[in-house]
């Protein structure tokens, strides 16, 4: 195929072609630029991807490529663009023949974007307000690791309904990573995070994949503590759940109603309250549970248990003896009260350096663990032990 180019023959009616040395023309895709000059000449080839565009002349096309080494014009195309599923021979073996013609090179490989070493932790807005230790825990685990990996960190605000304040980060590539404080059903922020495929991390879990996700296995850890405190004697329970789009919280109840299942307590037999909020009406669920012969009350997390002990208290009841009760997650804010408070604990700081950690792995290109699941214990006090003398 080697001498100057040569026109169109004909045989039985069918155009034949005849290769190049000097210039190959054609093809309809990704070009030099320089189609129409020297540039694409052996003695100087082109740069990128250089298949010469010159097919609107009506010279060579994809499908003389095709027909000279026995294959698809489809498969020339991902071939020579490293667009598409192909065979990784057909690939190297076209490659290997544009190549040799000098009128292909492989695309130079991009360069590492730039990296600000910056990561966001985005905080509920509910954090403060409600006084929830976990997140501020959390937060200081994360900037823990960070500093220690000479990372910097970044807070933000953010609300189920709002996701501005991230995307404002994200477009203006002030970050290189994003930390999720809370697992929310049907997130926004981690749908987003998702779709332009930014890197993230999240103390909790969720369905998407591609984020990095460091927790405890809540339901396992509701179900352990009822199951102890059945196994104590108890049978009648009241629960208090907050929010129940969040993850956690779903979590935590199924893993009670598991418990009770499997040690055939009927679920009618108990009460459970739902998206709890309103402190106003602590008093008149606290009567409902004594009306029912509750015997034991599990609270959904630590600052509804500290709502619910303090009201207990002040309104003069004793616990155990009248009435016990228990928390699935353990704060500093129980520590206050007496007798101490029956809980799960968990290790905040743990999940932030771990998610800090395996964010900031990822992001550097090391190796990291896209799921964890961290360990809890089950600290049973005097709240539940009718046993222990008060």
């Amino acid at each position: 195929m080697a001498g100057n180019p040569s026109v169109n023959k004909r045989r039985s009616g069918i155009a034949v072609l005849v290769f190049s040395r000097e210039k190959i023309y054609g093809c309809d895709f990704e070009a030099c630029g320089g189609c129409r000059t020297d540039c694409c000449r052996r003695d100087k080839p082109a740069i990128g991807p250089a298949f010469i565009n010159d097919w609107r002349n009506g010279k060579i096309t994809l499908d003389n490529i095709a027909k000279e080494l026995g294959v698809s014009k489809s498969t020339v195309s991902r071939a020579l663009s490293g667009k598409g599923r192909i065979g990784e021979a057909t690939r190297q073996k076209i490659q290997a023949y544009a190549r040799e013609q000098g009128i292909w090179q492989e695309k130079k490989q991009k360069e590492d974007p730039v990296r600000t070493e910056n990561i966001a932790v985005v905080i509920p807005m509910d954090a403060y307000s409600t006084n929830v230790p976990f997140f501020q825990e959390c937060l200081l685990g994360i900037s823990e690791m960070a500093t220690m990996l000479r990372y910097n960190v970044l807070i933000t605000i953010g609300t189920p309904n709002d996701i501005s304040n991230v995307q404002r980060l994200v477009e203006k590539k002030q970050v290189d990573g994003i930390v999720l404080l809370r697992d929310l059903e049907h997130d926004r922020l981690l749908q987003y995070l998702t779709e332009i495929h930014f890197p993230a991390g999240l103390s909790g879990t969720c369905d998407y994949e591609e984020i990095i996700q460091v927790d405890i296995d809540n339901k396992a850890a509701s179900n352990s503590l009822v199951s102890l405190l059945i196994g104590q004697g108890y049978r009648r329970f009241a629960m208090l759940f907050g929010e129940m789009s969040f993850r956690v919280n779903q979590n935590r109840c199924q893993g009670c109603y598991d418990a009770l299942d499997k040690y055939g307590l009927s679920r009618a037999h108990q009460l459970c309250y739902s998206d709890f909020d309103n402190t106003e009406l602590l008093n008149s669920i606290i009567s409902d549970m004594f009306a029912g012969k509750v015997e034991c009350i599990i609270c959904g997390d630590d600052v509804i248990c500290t709502k619910v002990m303090s009201a207990l208290q002040a309104e003069g009841y004793r616990i155990p003896r009248d009435i016990s009760i228990a928390s699935l997650y353990n704060s500093a804010n129980l520590n206050c009260f007496s007798p101490a408070v029956t809980a799960i604990s968990v290790s905040a700081r743990q999940v932030g350096n771990v998610v800090g950690r395996q964010l900031i792995n990822s992001l550097r290109g090391e190796a990291y663990n896209a799921k964890t699941n961290l360990g809890y214990e089950i600290l049973l006090r005097k709240s539940t032990g009718k046993m222990y003398p008060v």
